[in-house]
């Protein structure tokens, strides 16, 4: 049995698949905020909870907002700050009695898709969530791909290339940056392009409804940010040149992405054809938990 946790900033999660895939278990309790040793405690909680239910023991893997330095073993780069700086793998080991693996969230997701979703039987899937934020993960063989330091597929903390007179250098970013992927490429920065042209706040639906009625301004903040996210889409395809590119969260349910990405993408790379697939998450808002619970693969214990 795998066992799967998504750590996330308001809501914990366990998943307990079988050998195929199948879901034995699920439960989410709300994540104890800014209280490291809450949080350690639900963890817990929901492996006993699992095991207590299906009556097997599991393997255990872990998707964090964050991922783990491996020159400090230390937990960085979390928006749930509370766990930066913290022997995360460590604490759950010596508290579960078992080894434990912990990935980035997007990492998670990324593995999720090359298991057994959009991306299953690819070699090179570069999975990436548009959604409040945004970040990307890669899985090689199925395996997550962290990188010598643990920022593998941090495409988020990059500006979007290409930049144009007009958005040069951009607006700032949490994380520093002007002009972050983070920051345009997310619901987050669609919502607020719409809002900063218009003077009218709107969720990312109501700005597309009106879009696909044909209202000017709506239609013209969805072919901004087509082409922010197609230059995006662009540098990892020149970088990584992936099997396949596999969208998550909630900017990925427009269905028209699909159809207008690779045209936004086609002048900026470096090649005199282009055809790798985008696709959808098969597994949607369920890829993080079942990602972490196949960072154990298949015969491993």
């Amino acid at each position: 049995m795998r066992l799967g946790i998504d750590w996330g900033g308001t809501k914990m999660e366990i998943i307990a698949l079988s050998e195929q895939g199948e879901v034995l278990f699920r439960k989410r309790v709300p994540t104890p905020k800014d209280d490291y040793e809450g949080c350690l405690a639900a963890v817990a909680g929901l492996v006993e909870a699992a095991e207590a239910d299906t009556g097997k023991t599991g393997t255990l893997g872990v998707g964090i907002p964050g991922s783990l330095s491996p020159a400090t073993g230390l937990v960085k780069n979390s928006n749930a700050v509370w766990l930066n700086g913290k022997p995360l793998d460590r604490d759950l080991q010596a508290r579960l009695g078992r080894p434990v693996r912990i990935q980035n969230d997007a990492n998670c997701f990324a593995v999720s898709e090359a298991t057994d979703g959009a991306g299953a039987g690819k070699a090179v899937v570069h999975a990436i969530i548009i959604g409040t934020g945004c970040g990307s993960g890669i899985a090689l063989g199925g395996r997550a791909h962290s990188g010598a330091n643990g920022i593998a597929g941090e495409w988020g903390a990059i500006t979007v290339p290409w930049l144009t007179p007009e958005e040069f250098p951009g607006p700032d970013c949490w994380i520093g940056h002007k002009g972050a992927i983070e920051y345009w490429c997310s619901g987050t920065g669609f919502q607020a392009d719409y809002e900063k042209k218009t003077g009218t706040a709107l969720s990312g639906r109501e700005i597309i409804a009106l879009k696909r009625k044909g209202d000017p301004a709506a239609t013209d903040i969805y072919r901004a940010y087509v082409s922010r996210l197609g230059r995006a889409l662009a540098m990892s395809a020149n970088l990584l040149d992936p099997d396949v590119l596999v969208l998550g969260g909630g900017m990925s349910n427009i269905d028209e992405l699909y159809e207008d990405l690779p045209a936004a993408m086609a002048p900026f790379i470096f090649s005199d054809s282009y055809d790798t697939p985008i696709r959808k998450a098969f597994h949607g808002d369920s890829s993080g938990v079942r990602g972490a619970a196949w960072l154990w693969g298949a015969g491993e214990s």
